[in-house]
């Protein structure tokens, strides 16, 4: 069932906050129980429910009534017989007694056994909590068990839950104030393994509380690498000198992935899918966080609690989770805004820095007319203006050859006078027809033969001719091939677009290309005539230009060859930035691209821009895209020029990110790809 999240390394899991009654267990049970079995009809893996939540949280001395003890008790009976029926491990807070001493506590329950009993660690006295008045600190039980039922139940801080067939699927439970203190339990549980950490909390509201703990819940899942469930008292609980918002909300390593409405009338329950596999790949690559366990010596402090969850995998589980389209790009317009800012300045400090390093004050660049020469020659601008050379030394060249076509050679004179750069135009063609004749080309001879040798003669020569320009003016050759490019090899190695003596654009994919443009133009940063230009090169069809055409237009479309850049750079950020299996990459990018209407899509993007893809397409591109990536490019990313790394899921340079064999083979990725994906869902 390729429609099922837990076949690509996601759980689903639920926070929820049901009504209760004060000092009436039987009533909060039984809502607990009803949002429990919706959870369970929407193929749950864990349910989470407030702090306290079967007694009420606000019974201040009510909880030294041994009739509500019993009655917690019974309820608590009543949870575990009925979770029998149920798949979602469910995390209820109750209060306990153990050793004549009350202990706030999280009760751990799945198919009908509890687990373990988890007290919380760190009580509040100070201004309106005064839990140390009727419970027991917490955080020094450890190691110990109590029997409840005829069997032994694990109690203490030191437990992770960790689920036998759903791998990394690994639980930490605390409770409230535990997330408020400097050294957070959770912290040590998630480098014990735990991948999702739960927080049962009361937690009254006050002007400013709810901002506070989503900068605590947000900063703990990206400091812990982990997911992070939080769900604080709501509607019943006693306003005598307190209010409750009911606030619930799940994270994901810094992101947040769902949160309900605060202040809600009835009981309310959030779901989220949690990729179990990307924080797995996160915490590998971060081996400060592997370090941080080793010191603090945590594996020896937990008792680890094996379960069997039984993840429905024979029927549709679809994804319920946004996932962005364009991953370089996100649809937040203000989080766009400032992304393409930090990209475009990040390009610009780069070029300023090597400029000032080797001593030079003039670039060669070649401007073609397409996107990528067009940016570099942006970013050459502004590190100009900046530094305060005269843009005349930025020697801009147009290489028109065999295959070049009337608009994108107008496009490029319209350019470089828009910059007021200098600006020249060689023609290559006598250089190339000599070539091609020395060397025997069938092509000399008058046959119509277009193939590579064909086109990388003409790359070569424009590469050659750059370079012999910088050293002839004293300048060093701006390079402008992308990441993507890069990505797929779909560059001439060596003395051709592979090279450059410095590349701004090397860690730059398309389509954030494609969209800096388009945010230099609508900024009108250089004014309305070149932001006119820019939109005309947005306009134009990506293209090589080395196999001839009417003259008119691009002869080739690179995408015919290559597949949509939107799709190659979806594939692009997940192998690269996750390593993530093939047959997800497929599952993720299948959910953000099969329906254009659903989701939303960058700001700014034409409306012809906005398409969908199936299945099928989809695998194909992405076969295309491990072949060429592992199989038959490493090589020239082996050897890429100097440039600055721009994105967190952007960089092939071999003295950064990316680190491979140049000789390595693709038939695993394929082989994955093809078993588990089919041609259509």
């Amino acid at each position: 069932m390729f429609d099922n999240i837990y076949r690509h390394g996601f759980a689903r899991v639920a926070v929820g906050v049901p009504r209760v009654k004060i000092a009436d267990p039987e009533a909060n049970a039984s809502d607990t129980l009803r949002l429990a079995r919706q959870a369970h009809d929407d193929e749950a893996a864990l349910a989470v429910f407030p702090e306290l939540g079967i007694s009420a949280y606000t019974n201040e001395d009510l909880f030294f009534q041994d009739a509500l003890e019993t009655a917690v008790q019974t309820e608590l009976s009543r949870i575990l017989e009925a979770s029998r029926e149920l798949r979602p491990v469910l995390i209820v807070g109750a209060p306990f007694m153990l050793d004549g001493r009350l202990f706030n506590c999280a009760f751990v329950v799945h198919r009908g056994v509890l687990l373990g009993i988890v007290p919380k660690a760190y009580l509040p006295n100070y201004r309106e909590f005064y839990e140390k008045r009727h419970f027991a600190l917490g955080i020094s039980q450890t190691g110990r068990s109590v029997a409840l039922n005829g069997r032994e139940v694990p109690f203490g801080t030191d437990l992770i839950f960790r689920a036998s067939d759903l791998q990394d699927f690994v639980l930490h439970v605390e409770i409230c104030e535990d997330i408020w203190t400097p050294a957070p339990p959770s912290s040590f549980g998630a480098m014990a393994g735990a991948t999702i950490l739960a927080n049962l909390s009361a937690s009254n509201i006050v002007i400013g509380k709810a901002q506070a703990r989503r900068d605590l819940c947000r900063s703990q899942s990206m400091r812990c690498i982990a997911a992070y469930l939080y769900s604080a008292a709501g509607p019943g609980e006693s306003t005598t000198d307190l209010a409750w918002d009911g606030h619930v909300a799940v994270f994901e390593n810094g992101e947040l992935l769902s949160e309900a409405d605060r202040f809600a009338d009835e009981p309310q329950m959030i779901t989220a899918d949690i990729d179990l596999d990307r924080l797995r790949q996160e915490r590998m690559r971060v081996g400060s966080f592997g370090d941080c366990a080793d010191h603090h010596g945590v594996q020896r402090f937990f008792r680890s609690i094996s379960f069997s969850i039984n993840p429905p995998l024979g029927v549709k589980v679809p994804l319920r989770r946004a996932v962005d389209r364009y991953p370089f790009l996100p649809s937040d317009p203000a989080l766009l805004d400032a992304n393409c800012y930090e990209a475009f300045n990040i390009q610009v400090q780069g070029l300023m820095t090597r400029l000032a390093a080797v001593r030079v004050k003039k670039v060669v660049l070649g401007i073609s007319g397409g996107l990528d020469s067009t940016h570099a020659l942006i970013v050459a601008a502004r590190a100009f203006d900046r530094l305060g050379y005269a843009r005349k030394d930025i020697l801009c060249y147009t290489l028109p050859g065999l295959a070049t076509s009337n608009l994108t050679k107008t496009s490029a004179h319209a350019l470089m006078r828009a910059f007021g750069v200098s600006a020249q135009e060689i023609d290559i063609t006598p250089i190339v027809r000599q070539t091609l004749v020395e060397i025997g080309h069938p092509n000399a001879q008058g046959h119509p033969v277009y193939d590579v040798t064909f086109e990388n003669v003409q790359a070569g020569a424009r590469t050659a001719l750059l370079f012999r320009l910088a050293n002839f003016h004293d300048a060093i050759v701006m390079g402008t091939g992308d990441l993507s490019e890069l990505a797929l090899g779909w560059c001439t190695y060596g003395v051709g677009d592979q090279m450059s003596h410095y590349n701004v654009n090397g860690s730059v994919p398309k389509t954030l290309i494609q969209h800096l443009i388009r945010w230099v133009a609508d900024r009108k940063e250089f004014g309305a005539e070149v932001s006119a230009t820019l939109r005309a090169v947005l306009a134009t069809e990506i293209s090589p230009e080395l196999v001839p055409s009417d003259g008119e237009k691009p002869g080739q479309r690179t995408e015919d060859f290559i597949g949509p850049y939107s799709l190659q750079d979806f594939n692009l950020y997940y192998i690269t930035r996750y390593g993530l299996r093939p047959s997800k990459v497929a599952f993720l990018s299948w959910n953000a691209w099969r329906d254009m209407g659903a989701g939303a899509w960058p700001a700014g993007l034409e409306e012809e821009d906005k398409r969908e893809y199936d299945l099928a397409t989809i695998r194909k591109w992405l076969r295309l895209f491990l072949f060429r990536f592992f199989e038959i490019s490493q090589f020239k990313r082996s050897a890429m020029p100097n440039g600055p790394k721009v994105g967190s899921g952007g960089s092939l340079s071999p003295r950064g990110d990316w680190r491979a064999p140049s000789d390595s083979h693709a038939d695993t990725w394929i082989a994955e790809l093809e078993d588990n994906v089919p041609d259509s869902a």
